[in-house]
Protein backbone atom coordinates (compact mmCIF):
# COMPACT_ATOMS: atom_id res chain seq x y z
CA UNK A 1 0.00 0.00 0.00
CA UNK A 2 1.60 3.27 -0.81
CA UNK A 3 1.66 6.24 1.78
CA UNK A 4 -1.10 8.31 -0.76
CA UNK A 5 -3.83 5.06 -0.62
CA UNK A 6 -3.20 5.04 3.39
CA UNK A 7 -3.34 8.75 3.00
CA UNK A 8 -6.72 7.93 1.24
CA UNK A 9 -8.16 5.32 3.38
CA UNK A 10 -7.11 7.42 6.65
CA UNK A 11 -4.96 4.56 7.98
CA UNK A 12 -2.81 4.15 10.67
CA UNK A 13 1.04 4.69 9.85
CA UNK A 14 3.92 3.62 12.27
CA UNK A 15 6.47 5.59 11.67
CA UNK A 16 9.50 3.97 12.47
CA UNK A 17 12.95 5.05 14.07
CA UNK A 18 14.60 5.56 11.00
CA UNK A 19 12.32 7.71 9.74
CA UNK A 20 12.18 9.61 12.82
CA UNK A 21 15.56 10.72 13.40
CA UNK A 22 15.95 12.12 9.65
CA UNK A 23 13.02 14.23 10.56
CA UNK A 24 13.69 15.07 14.17
CA UNK A 25 16.90 16.38 13.09
CA UNK A 26 18.27 20.05 13.42
CA UNK A 27 19.63 19.33 9.70
CA UNK A 28 16.29 17.90 8.33
CA UNK A 29 15.34 16.46 5.48
CA UNK A 30 12.76 18.64 4.23
CA UNK A 31 10.93 15.76 1.94
CA UNK A 32 10.69 13.57 5.24
CA UNK A 33 9.94 16.18 7.80
CA UNK A 34 7.00 17.21 5.52
CA UNK A 35 5.51 13.56 5.38
CA UNK A 36 6.03 13.14 8.97
CA UNK A 37 4.29 17.00 9.42
CA UNK A 38 1.20 15.95 7.24
CA UNK A 39 0.97 12.60 9.11
CA UNK A 40 1.20 14.45 12.22
CA UNK A 41 -1.73 16.85 11.33
CA UNK A 42 -4.21 14.48 10.07
CA UNK A 43 -3.59 12.78 13.60
CA UNK A 44 -2.89 9.41 11.61
CA UNK A 45 0.93 8.52 13.07
CA UNK A 46 1.33 5.15 15.48
CA UNK A 47 3.93 4.82 17.57
CA UNK A 48 4.66 1.26 19.41
CA UNK A 49 6.89 1.00 22.64
CA UNK A 50 9.83 -0.15 21.03
CA UNK A 51 10.00 2.74 18.82
CA UNK A 52 9.87 5.20 21.89
CA UNK A 53 12.60 3.02 23.31
CA UNK A 54 14.65 3.29 20.55
CA UNK A 55 14.46 7.37 19.98
CA UNK A 56 14.17 8.40 23.98
CA UNK A 57 17.67 5.97 24.65
CA UNK A 58 18.90 8.36 21.42
CA UNK A 59 18.25 11.43 23.57
CA UNK A 60 21.51 13.77 24.94
CA UNK A 61 20.36 15.55 27.91
CA UNK A 62 17.24 14.76 30.29
CA UNK A 63 15.81 18.39 28.88
CA UNK A 64 15.54 16.80 25.61
CA UNK A 65 14.19 13.28 26.82
CA UNK A 66 11.38 14.97 28.87
CA UNK A 67 10.67 17.31 25.79
CA UNK A 68 10.66 14.23 23.27
CA UNK A 69 8.74 11.75 25.75
CA UNK A 70 5.95 14.15 25.87
CA UNK A 71 5.98 14.68 21.96
CA UNK A 72 5.53 10.99 21.41
CA UNK A 73 3.44 10.51 24.29
CA UNK A 74 0.37 12.10 22.70
CA UNK A 75 0.72 9.97 19.48
CA UNK A 76 -1.52 6.95 19.21
CA UNK A 77 0.13 3.61 21.01
CA UNK A 78 -0.05 0.37 19.28
CA UNK A 79 -0.13 -1.74 22.28
CA UNK A 80 2.80 -4.81 22.40
CA UNK A 81 0.32 -7.32 24.09
CA UNK A 82 1.42 -11.03 24.82
CA UNK A 83 -0.21 -11.40 21.19
CA UNK A 84 1.72 -9.32 19.57
CA UNK A 85 4.78 -11.03 21.36
CA UNK A 86 3.47 -14.25 20.31
CA UNK A 87 2.95 -12.91 16.63
CA UNK A 88 6.43 -11.52 16.82
CA UNK A 89 8.17 -14.96 17.45
CA UNK A 90 6.32 -17.29 14.89
CA UNK A 91 7.43 -14.34 12.47
CA UNK A 92 11.34 -14.73 13.35
CA UNK A 93 10.58 -18.59 13.45
CA UNK A 94 9.55 -18.14 9.92
CA UNK A 95 11.64 -16.12 8.66
CA UNK A 96 14.79 -18.04 10.19
CA UNK A 97 13.69 -21.38 8.76
CA UNK A 98 13.91 -19.37 5.48
CA UNK A 99 17.30 -18.28 6.28
CA UNK A 100 16.32 -14.56 6.63
CA UNK A 101 17.81 -12.77 9.41
CA UNK A 102 16.42 -10.03 11.20
CA UNK A 103 16.54 -7.30 14.25
CA UNK A 104 14.10 -8.88 16.58
CA UNK A 105 13.30 -5.14 16.98
CA UNK A 106 12.19 -4.86 13.35
CA UNK A 107 10.53 -7.89 13.57
CA UNK A 108 8.36 -6.75 16.89
CA UNK A 109 7.67 -3.10 15.89
CA UNK A 110 6.35 -5.06 12.35
CA UNK A 111 4.30 -7.33 14.78
CA UNK A 112 2.82 -4.65 16.00
CA UNK A 113 1.99 -2.71 13.23
CA UNK A 114 0.37 -6.03 11.95
CA UNK A 115 -2.08 -5.74 14.64
CA UNK A 116 -3.50 -2.77 13.88
CA UNK A 117 -3.40 -2.82 9.97
CA UNK A 118 -0.92 0.02 9.85
CA UNK A 119 1.49 1.14 7.73
CA UNK A 120 5.22 1.15 8.44
CA UNK A 121 7.24 4.18 6.94
CA UNK A 122 10.61 3.26 7.24
CA UNK A 123 14.44 3.64 5.64
CA UNK A 124 15.40 0.16 6.66
CA UNK A 125 15.75 -2.62 4.14
CA UNK A 126 14.54 -5.01 6.88
CA UNK A 127 10.81 -3.90 6.71
CA UNK A 128 10.89 -4.76 2.89
CA UNK A 129 12.00 -8.03 3.85
CA UNK A 130 9.53 -8.74 6.54
CA UNK A 131 6.98 -7.25 4.40
CA UNK A 132 7.52 -9.74 1.50
CA UNK A 133 6.90 -12.91 3.72
CA UNK A 134 3.96 -11.15 5.99
CA UNK A 135 1.16 -9.00 5.08
CA UNK A 136 2.50 -6.26 6.16
CA UNK A 137 2.43 -2.70 4.83
CA UNK A 138 5.32 -0.66 4.23
CA UNK A 139 6.61 2.52 2.37
CA UNK A 140 9.93 3.41 1.99
CA UNK A 141 11.93 6.37 1.90
CA UNK A 142 14.94 4.78 1.78
CA UNK A 143 15.90 6.31 -1.80
CA UNK A 144 14.50 9.65 -0.54
CA UNK A 145 17.80 9.49 1.87
CA UNK A 146 19.86 8.09 -0.83
CA UNK A 147 19.39 10.70 -2.85
CA UNK A 148 20.19 13.39 -0.41
CA UNK A 149 23.33 12.35 0.01
CA UNK A 150 23.12 11.32 4.04
CA UNK A 151 22.39 8.36 5.08
CA UNK A 152 21.86 6.59 9.47
CA UNK A 153 24.93 6.50 9.90
CA UNK A 154 25.99 9.85 9.02
CA UNK A 155 23.73 11.69 10.89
Amino acid sequence: MSLKDCEMNNNLVLIDTSIWIFALSKNFLPEIKQRVDTLLKENRVAICSMVKLELLGGTRTKKEFERLKNRLDSLYEIKINDNVWHKAAEMAFSLRRKGVTIPYTDILISASALSERALILHADEHFNLIAKNFGLSVKSLIDVIKGSGLNKKSR
